[in-house]
């Protein structure tokens, strides 16, 4: 699942910005699927893949002389058990990297393997994000700012121009607390925002500023609040394009595998790619688990204010170093548990 977050500055203006956002995250997600299967799946001799699928062929040929020299001296060694067991590594590389032009067994099981990745996170976001928890939570992180971004200008003006300029920004907010509204239902923190906006326009915009930046947040806050939104959609996109970058780099892994060393490259790069699966779900889960605390607590709470700067410095900055983390430690649980069962194949074989 794609966690879409949109850019705070796009919530500013109609409803049809706010929708663009949600589609612009949508088509972004889509644009990734696309790209994973006109990559692998429909790839020809011309395409990236296609290209890296014959050097993987290349690099199997040459190995397949390390291979042969190695496998005859453990022949003329009587250690007739061992080379009957490697003899599975060519037929293995031959079945994977064959018929390249038109798809091959590779690339479908990099497919499979993406597509059960994906799967697994789906149903884990769905299963904590029935209620939309995630991107409430975010909305109600960003609201303040954007309805601040609307009648800050303002206050710089006087008289009839004030008032109209009241009057324009206030019907953009009720229309951005509508889309609240009839996504998340009526909700606390909806009208606690909305008592904010009617304290400021009410008073015809005497307050002072000190006091307007206490009810709805700083300029500096909105420029904050929206860079750490771009981290975190810019360390998703990093993880879509990392797994896609490591799948297309399979047959050159495959390829070198026949090398007769115990850390076959193919095993580095299953670990790449399962690695990479495990900081894309562990990111989903922290943000979808942190947003629930927000959404069952301070939103439920119409006299809290909560400041949820935390939260979108969490998704921002932590959660992605936090992932990687695990993703790392992940990926050496599989990578040993990978080789080891190697092992433990071939002494039986």
């Amino acid at each position: 699942m794609w966690l879409s977050s949109f850019n705070i500055l796009s919530q500013i203006g109609t409803n049809d910005s706010l929708t663009n956002g949600v589609q612009a995250a949508q088509s972004i997600a889509e644009g990734w699927d696309k790209q994973w299967i006109d990559l692998l799946q429909n790839n020809t001799n011309e395409n990236l893949y296609g290209a890296l699928t014959k050097l993987g062929i290349f690099f199997a040929v040459g190995t397949l002389l390390f291979f042969m020299a190695q496998w005859i001296r453990d022949v003329l060694a009587s250690e007739y058990s061992r080379p009957i067991s490697a003899m599975i590594w060519p037929f293995i590389v031959v079945m994977l990297l064959a018929n390249p032009g038109n798809g091959t067994l590779l690339s479908n099981l990099t497919l499979g393997l993406r597509d059960f990745v994906n799967t697994i996170n789906q149903q884990i976001v769905e299963t904590a994000d029935v209620n939309q928890t995630y991107q409430q939570a975010l909305n109600m992180s960003v609201a303040e700012e954007v309805v601040g971004g609307l009648l800050r200008p303002c206050q710089s003006l006087t008289g009839e121009q004030q008032l109209e300029c009241f009057i324009k920004a206030k019907e953009k907010i009720d229309s951005l607390l509508q889309q609240y509204t009839d996504s998340y239902g009526t909700q606390p923190w909806i009208s606690r925002l909305e008592s904010k906006v009617n304290q400021i326009v009410l008073t015809s915009g005497n307050v002072s500023e000190l006091t307007f930046n206490s009810l709805l947040g700083s300029t500096v806050q909105t420029i904050i609040k929206n860079i750490l939104v771009s981290l975190q959609s810019a360390f998703q996109n990093l993880i879509e394009v990392t797994m896609l970058l490591i799948a297309v780099l399979g047959p050159l892994a495959v390829g070198g595998s026949l090398l007769p060393v115990a850390g076959k490259p193919i095993f580095a790069w299953l670990t790449g790619l399962l690695s990479i699966g495990i900081a894309k779900i562990s990111f989903n889960i922290i943000a979808v688990i942190s947003a629930a605390v927000i959404v069952n607590g301070p939103a439920q709470d119409v006299n809290a204010d909560p400041d949820l700067m935390w939260f979108m410095i969490l998704l921002g900055i932590l959660a992605p170093i936090m992932s990687l983390g695990l993703a790392a430690a992940g990926g050496f649980a599989v990578f040993s548990a990978i080789s080891n069962t190697a092992v433990w194949v071939q002494e039986r074989v």
